[in-house]
């Protein structure tokens, strides 16, 4: 048994990395409301499903049987970050979303990278 289920955390839903993925998820999708219709396959789309990628592959980390494979969906996860915070940038340039929207997306994101480099290095 890994570190992480050691601390009385039973399933991931425990986790509070998968928690604030969800959040990030709920906020995508608020955000990407808004945008206009000819993004619907594009943009927004894409931010949809780099969000739902980060709590999706900390679901299925968790229920992996090795502290390696746990890891390496850890590390996937944080590339959906990092994709995310690209998608965020672009969303911005392109004025689908104001200054104020793109800094608290950013801070979201930023603070469930933390989370996750902190869980990888307690497997």
């Amino acid at each position: 048994m890994n570190k992480i289920t050691e601390e009385k955390i039973r399933t991931f839903k425990d986790l509070r990395v998968w928690q604030k993925g969800v959040e990030l998820v709920k906020e995508m999708y608020k955000a990407t409301t808004s945008y206009p219709k000819t993004e619907e396959y594009g943009l927004s789309s894409q931010m949809r499903r780099a969000s739902v990628s980060v709590p999706a592959n900390i679901a299925e980390g968790f229920r992996r049987r090795s502290s390696k494979e746990h890891k390496q969906f850890i590390n996937i996860a944080l590339g959906s970050c990092a994709e995310l915070e690209t998608l965020v940038i672009i969303s911005h340039e392109l004025k689908y979303i104001d200054a104020s929207q793109q800094n608290c997306l950013t801070e979201l994101i930023d603070h469930i990278c933390g989370m996750l480099v902190n869980l990888g290095k307690k497997l």
